[in-house]
């Protein structure tokens, strides 16, 4: 009488899989005084959680295809794990990135070129889960 209430049946033995972490992202410090994380998994699903906020965006089939381009385009499994800027700056952003097993920590002034596309887009869907969506800062000959 209640299986009707509970949807299509599962067949025993196969749960469904948890969807994995594709991307996870921090960014620290600053004159704003940042204090935010991203969480992407691979099923489209981010996660963003800030100061004043938490919210959850699904990403479609076509933002996470941008995300992996990006990051295979700045090379981020030969990149190294530390750029450090130097020291007595102040004010500065902090940012870590995990992606395929890999971490990378940066800081303003210190951000690989590689990388700063990177930056931008996953800054841009942290604003999105902020409310205030930037505009992207990508190239033009990247898909949207």
């Amino acid at each position: 009488m209640l299986s009707g209430c509970l949807g299509s049946r599962t067949i025993p033995g196969s749960e469904p899989q948890a969807p994995a972490v594709m991307v996870d992202y921090y960014r620290t410090g600053g004159i704003a005084g940042f204090n935010d994380r991203l969480v992407i998994f691979d099923n489209g699903i981010a996660l963003v959680s800030g100061k004043t906020t938490n919210s959850e965006i699904d990403l479609n089939k076509t933002d996470i295809d941008r995300i992996i381009t990006l990051f295979d385009q700045a090379q981020f499994a030969k990149l190294e794990g530390n750029y450090s800027a130097r020291p007595g700056s102040v004010d500065l952003i902090k940012y870590s990135i995990r992606y395929e097993n890999k971490t990378v920590n940066t800081e303003d002034t210190a951000i690989p070129p590689l990388l700063k596309p990177v930056i931008a887009e996953l800054n841009r869907i942290v604003g999105m889960g902020a409310g205030n969506e930037q505009p992207s800062l990508l190239p033009a000959n990247l898909p949207r």
